[in-house]
């Protein structure tokens, strides 16, 4: 109650400066019900206001935005490129860093050249089969020597496009058709300088050759030597054993035909190892690429083909 105006004048809202404020109609205090089941407020849980820190950051989970790293969070590597760190190439449709990380994918690479390079061998030895034991196909090939050049030249043509053109050797069906023929041809060719020598000397030579061959692919399957770095100096043998090959025509003999013949089977022994490491990556400074399956099963082929050349010749010019 308070003066004024010569009188006393009561507030209506007296009552209420005590925080005794009147009820409201249609007030109950009851509701909302509590629901049946819902978890009781956790222990420890602030009961209002922001408490910094709360709640606590789990050891390894990363930071949300803005804040600062917790203790004990360390940050991812940045993904990589491509899938195993390698990079794709439109352009070329190539994979370039590619290493091999898996091992399935090393397997299934190397089961899959192989694969290829057994069809190649046991095509080349049928043909050698025929020209040696089947005597109509022999003389119906005398009869007809432009047979010999068109092998030669599909050979020719063939290799020159697996080795300079990428997308004959990567692309299917075109890399096997490619293949299919060269082989074909190789092993006409083949058919045909065997049977200038006996069935005795074919075979002995068939035989030095598989297990001189099995010797070295388990030799570089286990060696700690990289020979893939021996690319420039396996170049230079070759061009250097051509231009032998050039003398020993214009100077007969047959010291200097087992000399040449000699140095030729070491030289492609050699690139057997070569050609075996690259197809197998790992800890090798070179590897090749898995989609060139086609191209490691034709430098192994041609490896062995010439490795067996070679020995014939040894053996040819021995018996002479």
């Amino acid at each position: 109650m308070a003066y004024q105006g010569g009188g006393y004048y009561q507030d209506p809202n007296q009552a209420y400066y005590g925080g005794q404020y009147p009820q409201q109609p249609g007030y109950n205090p009851n509701y909302p019900p509590q629901q049946p089941g819902y978890p009781p407020q956790q222990p420890g849980y602030p009961s209002g206001g922001y408490v910094p820190g709360y709640p606590p950051q789990q050891p390894g989970y990363p930071p949300q935005p803005g804040y600062p790293p917790q203790p004990g969070f360390v940050q991812p590597p940045p993904a990589m490129p491509g899938a195993y760190g390698a990079a794709y190439d439109p352009e070329t449709g190539s994979v370039k860093g590619f290493e091999f990380n898996d091992q399935s994918i090393r397997r299934g690479f190397i089961r899959k050249v192989y694969s290829i390079l057994t069809v190649q061998l046991a095509i080349t030895l049928g043909f050698i089969t025929l020209f040696l034991y089947h005597r109509p196909t022999k003389l119906w090939v005398q009869n007809h020597p432009e047979m010999f050049w068109i092998a030669l030249g599909v050979m020719v043509v063939t290799l020159i496009s697996m080795a300079c053109c990428g997308d004959v050797r990567r692309k299917a069906p075109m890399n096997f058709i490619f293949l299919t023929l060269f082989t074909l041809a190789q092993a006409f060719l083949l058919g045909v300088t065997t049977a200038n020598f006996s069935s005795q000397e074919v075979m002995l030579a068939v035989g030095i050759t598989a297990a001189v061959c099995l010797g070295l692919t388990l030799f570089a399957f286990q060696t700690k030597w990289d020979f893939t770095v021996m690319g420039g100096i396996l170049f230079v043998a070759v061009l250097i054993l051509m231009l032998f090959g050039l003398i020993a025509i214009f100077f007969p003999g047959k010291t200097i035909t087992l000399v040449y013949a000699s140095a030729g089977a070491l030289i492609f022994s050699i690139y057997l190892v070569y050609d075996t490491q690259l197809m197998l990556g790992g800890e090798h400074k070179y590897s090749i690429s898995p989609e060139e399956y086609i191209f490691a099963a034709l430098n192994l082929y041609l490896d062995i083909v010439n490795i067996f050349l070679y020995i014939l010749t040894i053996i040819g010019a021995s018996r002479d």
